[in-house]
């Protein structure tokens, strides 16, 4: 039905034109007019910026999506000045915690003059391990602020029952993005092995240990964390919620891991002895295996490469700049530190963003903004309503629980209504490594405290100035900070074409992550359960495959290709993102007719060019790889050409050729909402 209208809407808009005049349209400098939209979309929709705006150094990818963020930052920035300003804020109070946080870590020559110091006490106190009773008190203590190690508890939902919280025990403990990069021989993966040694070697290095040592320590941690590895899962299998399904009574995790104690580990924490979930019970059955046979001081190099590894940002500049060297420089192709402001100002949104959210949302997300945003969300919400209506593959039964299931979705936009008051923290401008530790220690505290209680569906996944938004399968909540609700994304001066085409598809994007092939595991009530006939599920699968071999076949260097079944979630969610955008903006505009042709561009036009504009990133080849290897997004070119080729909407708002690149064959269409 909706198809059918679309060549008289595009008639109608191509018959009305007018200039940017009380609202915008796309960027049209952006385009590159050499390019053909039908050729190379990607190429097409913002060549020229990418031409002429080289990526930064100190960035792995740039456009102008990127550009916003750090545009963002500085917002953030401004704020912490005027809050770090200030040293007469009453104790404990929004402004005096990230003031005191944000100066403290932008005293750099304080950070310098101190050097490892304030890491030191750490590093005595794994030295000062005696006996197994020593080792797990050092695990607790360093996995209470956040120092994973060698697995993590965090609070979650109960997978079979979202309205109470359990602990979730994961796998953890490596200083390498993944399980592949210690097991698998590519040569891109034994070069990391190799530069990864040399960069531990030296942090122990700096931290004062003479260099044979620390190259024979280098060799230890890896060998441990080699370990650790092969009883990992990999990052497809981390994609699948049935395996991470391990419900496990308290009294069984000594089953599991008999030289741990448990009840000494949940006393400390402050949290009940329920039931839980292990997430991964081989891994810690390999941790129960390292403490049953690993001596006592290859724990202590292992725990104390976790330390300074942790520390390493909060320490003076040799440590930043090796860290660099290795986190950044290689893993990701930059070539510069950020500034230091810029490295400040996440790293107090990241564990104080609430405190410094409430300024935020009052100076950049109006409630006009948060207005409009709500429609937006309505429409496309109904557009999936319509979607699941109409399917042909779908039976009646199925349908109705995929309707009941959209029927609870619940949108958060732009911050809390309740923000966090992180009573008890205590932060001052002595130490940027204690601010960190203090912070730290209370988000895991805050975080272990909803063990045993009743899910608290206020709380928020994100802090308010995040450029970023995410869907929770267990609470089906679709969730957009103010951080990310800013130009070019979402802008109250840009048409709706525009707006739908930019933060419309990420919306659509967050919906159909319910029904993705993780999402669609989870029930109305987010409950990990089935809800399909076993032929509907049979055609799901099919339909998702579909979307694998296409992205199997998307290369960034010979021999380099994605993951279909890494990436499977996210491109269905990009591919159903832009048809629910595209269809809430049609229901945007009933009873109001077509908006006007801008700068020679239809609304149909200014939609999917919005998206290549915001989407459209040039990735430095090291981010690439990392990306591809373990990332479940693809690179910017083929979420931007990979969906929009599946698309008739888009193949007729350019007029392509049947064809042409960005026109994939009949029987190569992929279509799953």
């Amino acid at each position: 039905m909706i198809r059918s209208s679309l060549p008289l809407v595009a008639l109608l808009a191509a018959a009305t034109t007018a200039s940017a005049g009380a609202v915008h349209g796309i960027h049209p400098e952006d385009i590159n007019r050499n390019g053909n939209a039908c050729t190379d979309f990607f190429d097409y929709a913002n060549g020229a910026w990418r031409q002429q705006n080289p990526i930064p150094n100190y960035m792995d990818r740039w456009s102008r999506r990127w550009q916003s963020g750090e545009v963002n930052k500085e917002h953030v920035r401004d704020i912490l000045n005027e809050l770090s300003a200030r040293t007469d804020w009453p104790k404990g109070s929004a402004g005096q915690l990230a003031g005191d946080f944000y100066a403290a870590c932008m005293d750099e020559s304080r950070v310098n003059a101190l050097g490892s110091k304030p890491v030191q006490p750490w590093l005595a106190e794994v030295d000062s391990i005696k006996d197994k009773d020593d080792l797990q008190r050092m695990i607790g203590k360093l996995q209470a602020v956040g120092v994973a190690v060698p697995f993590a508890l965090f609070a979650g939902e109960d997978l079979h029952e979202p309205s109470r919280t359990i602990a979730h025990i994961y796998a953890g403990g490596l200083g390498m993005p993944d399980r592949d990069y210690y097991l698998k021989s590519e040569p891109r993966f034994v070069d990391a092995r190799a530069k990864y040694l040399v960069h531990v070697a030296k942090m122990f290095e700096l931290a004062g240990i003479p260099a044979a040592q620390a190259k024979q320590d280098a060799d230890a941690v890896f060998a441990f964390e080699k370990r650790l590895a092969q009883a990992s899962f990999d990052n497809v299998q981390l994609r699948d919620p049935k395996l991470q399904d391990n419900p496990t009574k308290f009294a069984d995790l000594a089953r599991l891991t008999p030289g741990f104690d448990w009840a000494q580990y949940f006393d400390t924490a402050g949290m009940p002895h329920d039931a839980l979930n292990v997430t991964q019970p081989r891994f810690l059955q390999q941790v129960q295996t390292e403490l049953a046979t690993t001596p006592l001081p290859q724990w202590k190099t292992y725990l104390k490469w976790h330390v300074l590894n942790a520390a390493a940002d909060s320490l003076s500049q040799p440590f930043v700049e090796e860290n660099f060297a290795f986190n950044g420089k290689f893993l990701t192709g930059a070539t510069e530190i950020k500034p230091r402001w810029k490295r400040c100002a996440e790293l107090t949104d990241n564990q104080l963003g609430e405190a410094l959210g409430q300024k935020y949302v009052e100076k950049y997300f109006p409630p006009e903004a948060k207005a409009r945003m709500q429609d937006m969300v309505k429409n496309i919400l109904a557009a999936m309503d319509d979607t699941i209506a109409g399917l042909d593959w779908m039976d009646e039964a199925t349908k109705k629980k995929a309707l009941e299931k959209r029927a609870t979705f619940f949108p958060k936009l732009g911050y809390p209504d309740k923000f966090k008051d992180y009573k008890g923290v205590e932060i001052s401008r002595g130490s940027a490594w204690d601010n960190l530790v203090a912070a730290s220690r209370w988000n895991v505290a805050d975080n272990r405290s909803q063990v045993g209680k009743p899910t608290d569906r206020s709380r928020w996944g994100m802090t308010p100035p995040t450029s970023n938004a995410y869907y929770n399968p267990l609470q089906n909540e679709i969730v957009f900070p103010a951080g990310i609700l800013q130009p070019p994304a979402f802008d109250v001066n840009a048409t709706d074409a525009v707006n739908y085409g930019a933060i419309g598809v990420v919306i659509g994007h967050e919906i159909s992550h319910g029904f993705d092939d993780q999402g669609a595991q989870f029930d109305a009530q987010g409950r990990l359960a089935n809800w399909w006939t076993p032929e509907d599920n049979k055609q799901f699968q099919a339909k998702g495959q579909c979307v694998v071999n296409q992205f199997e076949g998307y290369f960034i260097e010979p021999g380099v290709h994605h993951n279909g079944k890494l990436v499977l979630g996210e491109s269905i969610g990009d591919l159903a993102g832009a048809k629910l955008a595209y269809r809430g903006y049609l229901k945007s505009r009933e009873g109001k007719g077509p908006e006007p042709t801008i700068d020679g561009f239809t609304p149909e036009q200014q939609f999917f060019i919005a998206w290549g504009q915001w989407r459209g990133d040039e990735t430095r080849m090291e981010t690439q790889r990392t990306m591809v290897q373990g990332d479940p997004h693809p690179i910017a070119k083929y979420r931007v050409n990979g969906p929009l080729s599946n698309l008739p909407e888009f193949r007729e708002a350019f007029q392509c050729k049947a064809d042409a690149p960005m026109v994939r064959p009949q029987a190569d269409r992929c279509e799953v909402w």
